[in-house]
């Protein structure tokens, strides 16, 4: 028997369809081991020695793995063809190791893609485990690691309320948070365009004022609307003729099949995925055996693809959107181990598979990989100039032709900021022509600040930089997301104000770390290990030798001195100029104190030098910033039981109301459904939690407050949702009890044991009739006709699943099910030669249970 390991149960499954029997296929379900989350995993005195622990929730897996291997004649790891797949297979031949389950004969095979083909091939041509992508991936492991648990208690100890820091993910918010300063810096810039909307031969275009009174305009040459509209009364006054045409021949040539990181672009353009998200998806399709391995920073496809790809063409279009020869593309990776084919389809033949963002995700790679492979588009592109009487005043037009679209046809590459690239239709004009005016317009600008991020540009930016590896970029992003230092609104990413705290942090006390060439140079390191090209103990040594005396003498200076540093550090972010020239320091309630950056439990603020006699504070943020205005605490009134003083403050978790001061303050935070808050409602929210009564079966109380998730209702340990701020103090003794009695049966779900209802009835099979049902199973949906299950790919979503798309896998798991059963079919007759066998069994064994009778006797 020969035992092969690969990643995923999906896989496993298909690939042992594939093999046969004498093949046994596990999945290690991903990673199985890692370094442990404690101090000493990595030792850098004993040459970077790693502890490794197995993960808990692997405990099973890797016992099935090791009864297997036992009795294997031959271990073949199959994981994914990249460096973490390197990495997974290696764990997993040490644990055999170390359990003394490993096999004498251990082979290593990949395949791009998880095709029939594809995998007997990679079967026939084994090799061993590559060192190099092992040490590599090591160096990576240790790298983060070192960060991560030096970096980070020092961040914890001087910057109170900063979470953590991470080598890669710090220099992508250092992106995010320098693109912040530069919108914020950024000052608009007044300007005027002229354009008039001609005709001629009945075609509508328009025309815009390049050169006015003999002088040549850029874009900001008008900048008053004075000026603007003495332009517009020339060109309103003027006949324009062309006096020149200028037509040139362009050529566009497709751009090349799908990388890691342009799927993941072009994705968050065109579906409005974000990096996880796509990567999910893609992973269901190449499991699904739909497409190739998603993890590429390869654009070359394999000869017998490209020559699927032309075929494909010649079916769907004539001979002319087949160039003479097939495009062959050449990979930018520094790292040829690490360029693999691109992400392709395993069957051009296959336009659509699966369903809802599987098949949107899948119709985008194909098209792609399709469109790579066709003819050029050729253009036309067109300039006319026109000129008035005078010539001292100039329009132009400029226009775009396609003459044969080519690859256009099939599929054209998004932008990030889409403007229009002459892509406008122009009449014929040949010089001397004159062309109706039918109106001037002249239109008021302003110069933009650059964009921020969205996850398409951002990739695309650490990508140019150098930053990380395509293959990480969902789980950084995903990490900044996470922790809070950035948040999406409208697909653009905003840095929070830990965020900018943790960058400034980083910046002021470790700026040669979160500087992006050196990041990259490290990153040109790691592979050139993984190229055999460097030793990566000597990597980490030169990075240790510096990093670490730098974070000791962070730790030894005292948070008031790292907060007083800051505070100089973010000066003009944090008190920028006024309008009127005033001191931008000075405190805005007492007129006397000055205003400085402090550190508190919770994290930092901005609070008056003049404490405790002034208690101005204001959240981190940039005065006069929508988030962090110079209020101060608000002052609602008194409590009329206690006499204290109840205020509004914001704290690092939003807005709250406070009822005294010192340790026996009573605070509680403001939900966002109460439109204006005032004495009475802050009352109201601080007397929480409120008790409705003791319910009438139990005699326990029943009590409704509102918790982090929401408002809510709890009785002896059990919750219930409520749905506003409002049904906290509404909600009487008969409507708890019957939400905590619908919360307590689960919603109306089945009990255990009980008949699942079907998710959805599809209805008949298109050949045998029989009715065809959606059911959710214990491994995820599947579907049935009453007499075959055949569980859904991951590339079709259970919501778009159609009757024939259903009657399909039912036909092919029937299809599949002969040989199975009829293996079933033997077992009893095994059984039945070994019955007088199994009677003799408990006469022996009686025999045994008696021996020891005798002895004592």
């Amino acid at each position: 028997m020969q035992l092969v390991i690969v990643e995923s149960p999906a896989k496993a499954k298909t690939i042992e369809k594939y093999l046969g029997s004498d093949y046994r296929v596990l999945a290690s379900y991903g990673h199985v081991r890692d370094l442990p989350a404690k101090d000493g995993s990595v030792d850098p005195d004993a040459g970077f020695a790693m502890e490794w622990e197995n993960y808990a929730d692997k405990t099973r897996q890797l016992k099935a793995i090791a009864d297997e291997a036992k009795h294997a004649d031959r271990l073949i790891l199959a994981t994914d063809p990249d460096r973490e797949g390197e990495a997974i297979s290696w764990h997993v031949q040490e644990v055999l190791r170390a359990r003394k389950a490993l096999p004498k004969d251990v082979q290593r095979v990949t395949f791009n893609a998880i095709t029939k083909p594809a995998v007997t091939a990679a079967m026939a041509a084994p090799r061993e485990l590559d060192t190099d992508l092992i040490d590599a991936y090591r160096a990576r492991r240790a790298l983060d690691y070192l960060v991560g648990f030096t970096l980070s208690p020092v961040l914890w100890r001087k910057l109170p309320g900063a979470k953590s820091a991470g080598r890669v993910q710090s220099v992508a918010l250092r992106l995010i948070v320098d693109r912040e300063r530069e919108i914020e810096k950024f000052v608009a810039q007044e300007y005027w365009s002229v354009i008039a909307q001609m005709e001629h031969d009945g075609t509508p275009f328009a025309a815009r004022l390049v050169t006015w009174k003999g002088q040549k305009l850029d874009r900001l040459s008008i900048g008053n609307q004075g000026d603007a509209l003495a332009a517009k009364a020339d060109v309103e006054a003027g006949r324009f003729t062309v006096q020149s045409v200028e037509t040139k021949p362009a050529t566009r040539n497709p751009p090349p099949p799908f990388t890691t990181s342009t799927l993941q672009q072009e994705a968050a353009r065109k579906l409005g995925f974000s990096a996880d998200h796509t990567m999910r998806i893609a992973q269901g399709l190449y499991e699904d055996g739909a497409i190739t391995y998603m993890r590429t920073d390869g654009v070359q496809m394999d000869g017998s693809a490209i020559s699927a790809a032309r075929r494909a063409i010649a079916d769907r279009y004539d001979a002319h959107y087949v160039p003479d020869a097939p495009r062959q593309y050449q990979t930018k990776a520094k790292n040829a181990q690490e360029a693999h084919e691109a992400i392709r389809p395993t069957d051009f033949g296959k336009d659509r598979v699966g369903s809802g963002d599987h098949a949107r995700l899948y119709d985008l790679i194909w098209k792609r990989a399709l469109a790579s492979q066709m003819a050029s588009a050729r253009l036309e592109r067109t300039t006319v100039e026109m000129a008035d009487g005078t010539g001292r005043n100039v329009l132009r037009a400029t226009g775009q032709v396609v003459m044969f679209p080519g690859f256009l046809a099939l599929y054209e590459e998004g932008t990030d900021d889409t403007q229009d690239e002459e892509a406008r239709r122009l009449p014929r004009l040949r010089e001397g022509d004159s062309p109706a005016k039918k109106a001037v317009d002249a239109e008021q600008h302003f110069t933009q600040p650059p964009p921020r991020f969205s996850e398409a540009s951002l990739v695309k930016r650490m990508e140019e930089l150098g930053i990380g590896r395509p293959s990480t970029y969902a789980s950084i992003i995903k990490t900044l997301k996470d922790r809070g230092y950035v948040r999406v609104e409208k697909n653009r990413f905003f840095a929070e104000e830990s965020g900018r705290l943790v960058t400034a942090f980083l910046e002021r006390f470790f700026e040669k770390y979160v500087g992006f060439d050196y990041t990259a140079e490290l990153e040109e390191e790691l592979d050139d290990v993984s190229g055999g090209r460097a030793q990566w103990q000597k990597v980490l040594e030169a990075f240790w030798r510096d990093f670490k005396p730098r974070t000791a003498e962070v730790m030894e200076q005292q948070p008031s001195a790292i907060t007083a540093e800051l505070d100089q550090f973010l000066g003009d972010y944090l008190f920028p100029e006024k309008a009127d020239g005033s001191d931008p320091r000075l405190c805005p309630n007492c007129g006397e104190g000055r205003l400085a950056l402090r550190g508190g439990r919770f994290g930092a603020f901005i609070a008056c030098s003049n404490y405790p006699e002034c208690k101005f504070t204001r959240r981190f943020a940039q005065a006069g910033a929508a988030d962090g205005a110079d209020t101060g605490p608000e002052n609602l009134g008194k409590d009329p039981a206690t006499g204290l003083e109840v205020e509004r403050k914001s704290g690092r978790f939003g807005p709250y109301i406070q009822l005294g001061e010192g340790k026996d303050a009573k605070r509680a935070s403001i939900p966002k459904d109460i439109g204006e808050l005032d004495l009475e409602w802050a009352l109201k929210l601080l007397s929480l939690p409120r008790t409705i009564g003791n319910h009438p079966e139990t005699g326990e109380p029943i009590t409704a407050s509102i918790g982090r998730y929401g408002p809510y209702l709890a009785h002896s340990g059990k919750y219930a949702r409520l749905q506003s701020t409002a049904e906290v103090f509404e909600t009487g003794m008969n409507a708890a009890v019957a939400k905590l009695a619908d919360a307590a049966a689960g919603g109306g779900r089945p009990q255990r044991g009980a008949a699942r209802a079907p998710l959805k009835e599809l209805g008949k099979h298109p050949r045998t009739e029989a009715e065809i049902k959606l059911m959710e199973g214990r491994y995820g949906p599947y579907v049935t006709d009453g007499t075959t299950n055949a569980t859904l790919p991951k590339s079709i979503t259970p919501e778009a699943l159609t009757l024939e798309e259903a009657a399909q896998l039912i036909d092919a798991r029937a299809a599949a099910a002969p040989a199975k059963s009829k293996a079933k079919k033997k077992a009893p007759a095994k059984k039945a030669a070994t019955k007088p066998a199994a009677k003799k069994a408990p006469a022996k064994a009686a025999a045994k249970k008696a021996s020891p009778k005798k002895a004592a006797g």
